[in-house]
């Protein structure tokens, strides 16, 4: 694993926005572009087929978008994405843009995106990955979830969950529909929005992804509201546990917290043989880890199945508790597994 920190400061955060077709995506992404505070964000659109709707559909909102018409960003996204990522690269500082948002095809895995940002020594020396936002469809998540794998890793990477329509579905419906989501990442918090009139700093504010992530480990569920306008509907759900349905058979969410610090030789080497054993199972790895060598900076780790950022050393904690905490989203590796294998290289 590459020991060199990222310098997240320097470079230019990139949201990907994902969801299943229908789910709300470029409304949400429409709203949160008339919002002054993201005059200043390029936006990347992959879509499916030839003919860029979604680019019609924003084009009244802003005028300069890099639309990606190539199909399914599992398979051809990559070059793309490279390229376009590279104009901003050049173009960028012109144009004073601050952030970029991709907007995937609904019928997108994300994870290729997240190892392309993650990979790319050149990209890494611009751009950082900040956060994935996945666009859930209330009345139709259930059977999407059921059919599409795809879908279910877009609900298992998620930073933030988004869940639209709801409105539209049971108090009952939503509540299991709410649990499952649990189920599948329970680290991510879960937005209810309408017509996508969200507050977009709730999507994007409240410090780096690890930072909230790290911080939700191992603490009990909350669950809040806001409710500052009549249209705006936005909660902070976490909730219990539910059963498991089809193509989400096997996806575990679970947070490990090590109360005394490990060594950075042994945590890395360990990670080297977990990765090397189940990589492809290992969908989503992401927390904080208190090293011996200097306990005080916390080193940020984020990995997508075998692919990992370069760990960063942040100069302090960011919160009072120091303990190293990892959220794992996984297929078919349990808890114990896990905890077994690190429990050999924390042996003093």
């Amino acid at each position: 694993m590459n020991q060199a920190n990222h310098p997240a400061a320097a470079t230019l955060p990139v949201t990907v926005l994902t969801g299943f077709l229908g789910s709300g995506k470029t409304t949400l992404l429409s709203h949160i572009l008339r919002d002054p505070a993201f005059a200043r964000t390029a936006v990347i659109i992959n879509e499916y087929g030839a003919v860029g709707l979604d680019h019609e559909l924003l084009e009244q909102t802003r005028e300069e978008l890099v639309l990606l018409a190539n199909g399914c960003v599992c398979c051809t996204v990559r070059g793309d994405l490279l390229a376009a990522l590279n104009r901003l690269r050049v173009d960028g500082g012109a144009l004073g843009v601050n952030r970029v948002l991709v907007e995937t095809t609904g019928l997108a895995d994300p994870a290729p995106i997240l190892h392309t940002l993650m990979s790319d020594e050149t990209l890494r020396e611009h751009f950082h990955f900040d956060r994935l936002i996945t666009t859930v469809d209330a009345v139709n998540a259930g059977s999407t979830l059921d059919q599409h794998a795809a879908a279910v890793n877009q609900v298992a990477l998620a930073d933030r969950l988004v869940l639209t329509k709801d409105d539209l579905v049971s108090e009952a419906a939503l509540q299991t529909l709410l649990q499952r989501l649990q189920r599948l990442n329970h680290g991510a918090p879960v937005s209810v929005v309408r017509h996508g009139e969200i507050t977009p700093q709730l999507l994007f504010g409240g410090g780096a992804p690890e930072h909230d992530r790290g911080h939700d480990a191992g603490h009990q569920a909350r669950h809040q509201h806001d409710h500052d306008s009549a249209h705006e509907h936005e909660h902070e759900h976490r909730h219990g546990q539910a059963h498991a349905h089809h193509h989400d058979d096997g996806i575990r969410s679970y947070a490990i917290v090590l109360d005394e610090a490990i060594s950075r030789q042994a945590f890395e080497s360990w990670l080297a043989l977990v990765t090397a054993m189940r990589g492809p199972d290992l969908l989503r790895i992401k927390g904080l880890v208190q090293v011996r060598e200097h306990p005080d900076r916390p080193v940020v780790i984020h990995g997508v199945q075998h692919v990992f950022h370069p760990p960063r050393t942040l100069d302090a904690w960011p919160s009072e508790d120091q303990r190293t905490r990892l959220v794992f989203i996984t297929r078919g590796i349990e808890q114990e597994e896990i905890d077994g294998t690190l429990a050999i290289f924390t042996q003093k």
